[in-house]
């Protein structure tokens, strides 16, 4: 396994739509174990395959305290929207960043597994935020994008000062 590098705000490849993944082999099943690697790592709790510039619809999420709870989504869709509730959300390609966006309550999404294998998952509170989060990914959105353009510019400062004062 392996730690990827993981594309910052504003990589314009994070705006690249991801293709459905047309057969899961064993090349499928090595980047989601590299993807959860590098996801705990970083540490975080989501992770799309665009986010380390492979744009393939794959995204693994673990929401869990213990991290032994992962969960594979392959070419994603969510079928069913229920509710809507602003949440906090960070991203590990916008680091350092917090901030307000407005997500459905509840979810259910079908996708396929490690193995795939077809599946439908009812999802609320974090775990239904954290989907569509990567989701958004996979269609080239970055949650900051969500907020005035006026908070984003801000955005772009804070993280260019931060890069400058790292090197």
């Amino acid at each position: 396994m392996a730690i990827l590098k993981i594309l910052q705000y504003p990589d314009e490849r994070l705006h690249t739509v991801a293709t459905p993944v047309t057969h899961v082999n064993d090349k499928t099943r090595t980047l989601i174990q590299d993807m959860a690697e590098t996801m705990y790592a970083a540490p975080g709790i989501g992770l799309a395959a665009t986010q380390v510039d492979v744009h393939e619809r794959i995204i693994v999420i673990d929401t869990s305290e213990t991290h032994d709870q992962l969960h594979v989504f392959i070419n994603p869709e969510i079928i069913v929207r229920n509710g809507s509730h602003e949440y906090e959300e960070g991203c590990l390609s916008v680091p350092g960043i917090f901030g307000k966006v407005n997500r459905a309550e509840s979810i259910t999404v079908k996708a396929l597994d490690i193995e795939g294998k077809s599946f439908t998952l009812e999802a609320t509170g974090l775990l239904a935020v954290c989907i569509q989060h990567e989701m958004d990914h996979l269609e080239g959105k970055v949650f900051v994008e969500y907020w005035s353009k006026f908070k984003q510019s801000r955005v772009l400062a804070k993280l260019k000062k931060h890069q400058r004062s790292a090197m």
